[in-house]
């Protein structure tokens, strides 16, 4: 069966548009499921500005019917996915809503840390979501999701490593563990809060990168 988004049978009039190339102005025609166009004038490469990208972002067979996706659409498709790991997230942990809040936390400081440090957010995101699930839950999830086998493996390899090792780290699992860290620090002054003084130690100690420990003087320390 053909989508019926890509099937002409359903289209109607302003199916077919023109659009300058935003690179030399000339004019190129797009049919609505253009994913891209060359530019006959220069040459020039773009996406189709007035195409939905939505069902491409979690349908498992866009590249089959749309060809090779453009970026935006694979940023959108990464994007959703966080939000569906998280999703998850909640229904494996069920009434447990401190492990909840402490996977959105933890999950909003790799957000924060990771966008400072220009990582890769997707696989950020979800293996803070993923963390206190294991290796072989988030692995489950991910491909349940249908996640993209790289993306699986990157995410699955900060799942299983082991909070307290610093060596060796890719640049994502330490914003992980950093933000992690963060989260159980701050789970711990609520509980049996430390004086500053001694907490700025901990961040010092614990925390690795330098913008996890400025996000931490943010949380924890007020600063």
């Amino acid at each position: 069966m053909k989508c019926p988004g890509q099937d002409t049978q359903y289209w109607k009039p302003g199916a077919i548009f023109e659009v300058p190339c935003p690179k030399c102005g000339g004019t190129v025609e797009f049919f609505k499921d253009d994913p891209t166009r060359k530019c006959g004038h220069c040459g020039h490469r773009f996406v189709n500005p007035q195409m939905d990208f939505g069902c491409a972002a979690y349908c498992p067979f866009a590249e089959q019917c749309l060809g090779t996706l453009p970026e935006e659409a694979i940023a959108q498709r990464e994007d959703l996915l966080k939000d569906r790991v998280a999703v998850e997230v909640k229904r494996f942990f069920k009434q447990d809503f401190k492990a909840i809040g402490h996977a959105g936390r933890t999950a909003r400081y790799a957000e924060r840390i990771g966008k400072t440090m220009q990582a890769r957010l997707a696989v950020v995101l979800c293996a803070a979501y993923l963390l206190g699930v294991g290796k072989d839950q988030a692995q489950a999830i991910l491909a349940r999701l249908g996640a993209k086998p790289a993306l699986i493996a990157a995410v699955t390899a900060i799942a299983g490593t082991d909070a307290g090792t610093a060596d060796g780290l890719e640049p994502e699992a330490g914003i992980v563990r950093d933000a992690e860290r963060i989260a159980t620090l701050e789970d711990g002054q609520k509980e049996n809060p430390l004086d500053k003084a001694v907490l700025a130690a901990r961040i010092d100690e614990q925390i690795l990168t330098e913008a996890g420990r400025e996000l931490a003087a943010e949380v924890l320390l007020g600063q």
